[in-house]
């Protein structure tokens, strides 16, 4: 069994692109093997963004933590520990001003863990969190791809090879704002997931 990890950060429930794309994505990888999905939805549960007392709860060793930095970190040793217990990490990343979500840039927050999830070597960093596949469903209302606008993708992938996941692969809809474009778009991110 693959277990799959299903990160959700529209904000939108109802006409969301990336939502719609996902769903597509999931359905076509449980065709091939049997799946146990885990969805979290960061819009409808956002996580704290980072702050002082948070950054030093991170920065302090465990030993030396107080009662409140433990409380403060707790949420990211779960999210840490949920994202190293599956497979798959999919990621559905509308663009938002030129940039992925705050509540997905907050999530990313938590799981970037010097030690934890990444090390610093005389060689440079290492990512700790190996063994995983990823899909970054991506959705723009413009088409930015391979332009100095495409934030999205770009940025995901190299969050995600900092960590450790090199093994990512990418489903983009661009153009959803643009009346003549979101229906061949759409069909051609479909496309795209049939051939996985």
């Amino acid at each position: 069994m693959t277990k799959a990890l299903v990160i959700q950060s529209s904000a939108l429930n109802e006409g969301s692109n990336t939502r719609y794309l996902t769903a597509k994505l999931i359905e076509r990888l449980g065709r091939d093997e049997q799946l146990e999905v885990t969805s979290r939805d960061l819009a409808a549960e956002p996580l704290p963004h980072l702050d002082e007392s948070l950054l030093g709860a991170f920065f302090t060793p465990d030993e030396q933590r107080t009662p409140e930095q433990r409380a403060a970190v707790a949420t990211s040793d779960r999210l840490v520990a949920e994202l190293q217990a599956h497979d798959v990490l999919v990621i559905a990343a509308p663009m938002y001003n030129f940039g992925v979500p705050s509540t997905l840039k907050a999530y990313l927050d938590h799981i970037a863990r010097a030690g934890i999830t990444f090390k610093y070597t005389e060689q440079g960093p290492v990512g700790l969190v190996e063994g995983k596949k990823a899909y970054i469903v991506a959705a723009t209302g413009g088409v930015h791809a391979g332009t100095p606008r495409d934030f999205v993708a770009p940025y995901l992938r190299t969050f995600l090879g900092f960590i450790g996941i090199d093994n990512v692969e990418v489903i983009q809809a661009e153009g959803m704002s643009m009346s003549d474009q979101k229906e061949t778009s759409i069909g051609l991110a479909l496309e795209a997931i049939e051939r996985i």
